[in-house]
């Protein structure tokens, strides 16, 4: 299973990553790019197989992405700093109006079911108004939020079961279905990559970031996924056409039905109250036992005394059997000699 990082985590990978960084690491790349139609390993785990070139190539591609993709680079996004006069509610609401809906598209785009897209979505917006310090601060509270909505909806708790396989076609273009059906077909981690890189336009440094892998890993990733998609739809083989296809894509769909951004933010601090609580009930409690059983607990081990019961079986108790009348007279006969017995047995001096 894959260990799933906070936002924040993902934050500090990003940061300490930058394109020189990347550019280091693509040159100790020295591996052959894959040729199979079956699912290469995820070269977080297995040596990258691209060819230092291929990764140049992605790297180069980067300025010369097709104008239909839409450039939603961290970098071209407004000041995260709020203006003077704004409260954290407010910046909270504009951050919440301006990229939740775009969101619940792309988190559709990645699981196929609108009610799990709008699911994470609401619940990346509720840890990030829990933490909104941090995400304030943040060079990119979008990304932010979007890292966490990716990271909810994509764990394998949320994966359908076999008899949950449908997908929803709901307010999907026919005409998109293929492109679709084409990237949910791929693994998760190369549909997310696909998508951030392709999709939303980020660079591959970014991309591999929120990703939280390497450049060469990302840029292995990507050849991969445009590989499996050029395979099943031959008219999107060119980067170009795929990125314009795929960036509509991602903005297309049903239009989802958000509560308000005040409802969201009390749904989110009524949760932690109820957590908070929960949590002190919990060592109260945990507390009033341990105490309880310190005091109750008896200071040395006594044996316990079973319960009596009847034993069978057990012969009769023995003893001298009753003396007859015959019995008695010998015996007092012999109690009135002098010797306290017979005659014969007293000894005689001679």
């Amino acid at each position: 299973m894959t260990e799933l990082r906070s936002p924040k985590k993902r934050r500090r990978v990003r940061e300490a990553k930058s394109p020189s960084a990347g550019q280091a690491a693509e040159d100790r790349c020295e591996a052959t790019a894959p040729a199979e139609a079956a699912p290469a390993p995820d070269p977080q785990e297995a040596p990258a197989e691209q060819t230092t070139q291929e990764v140049r190539e992605v790297q180069g591609a980067e300025g010369a992405q097709g104008s239909g993709a839409p450039q939603a680079s961290p970098d071209a996004s407004p000041d995260p700093e709020q203006p003077p006069g704004v409260t954290p509610a407010e910046a909270f609401d504009m951050l919440y109006a301006r990229a939740a809906s775009g969101l619940v598209h792309q988190t559709y785009l990645l699981t196929g079911r609108h009610r799990l897209a709008g699911e994470s979505v609401e619940r990346a917006f509720h840890l990030a108004w829990q933490t909104w310090p941090e995400v304030a601060t943040d060079r990119d509270p979008e990304g932010w939020v979007r890292a966490a909505a990716y990271e909810y909806a994509m764990s394998p708790w949320h994966r359908p079961s076999r008899r949950r396989r449908r997908r929803d076609r709901r307010g999907v273009d026919p005409a998109q279905l293929p492109l679709r059906d084409a990237v949910l077909r791929l693994p998760p981690a190369y549909r997310r990559t696909l998508l951030l890189y392709d999709g939303l336009g980020l660079d591959l440094p970014e991309t591999a970031a929120e990703t939280e892998a390497s450049t060469p890993a990302a840029a292995n990733r990507l050849l991969y996924a445009r590989a499996a998609v050029a395979r099943a739809l031959p008219d999107l083989e060119e980067p170009g056409l795929l990125q314009e296809h795929l960036g509509a894509l991602a903005l297309a769909g049903a239009e989802a039905t958000l509560p308000e951004p005040r409802a969201v933010r009390t749904r989110s601090e009524r949760r932690t109250r109820f957590w908070t609580r929960l949590t002190i009930s919990c060592a109260v409690l945990l507390t009033a036992v341990t105490t309880f059983t310190l005091v109750t607990a008896p200071t040395h081990y006594a044996r316990p005394t079973g319960p009596p019961h009847h034993v069978q079986g057990v012969p009769p108790r023995g003893g001298p059997q009753r003396l007859t009348a015959e019995d008695k007279k010998l015996h007092r006969k012999l109690q009135a000699l002098p010797a306290n017995g017979p005659e014969r047995l007293v000894p005689q001096l001679r």
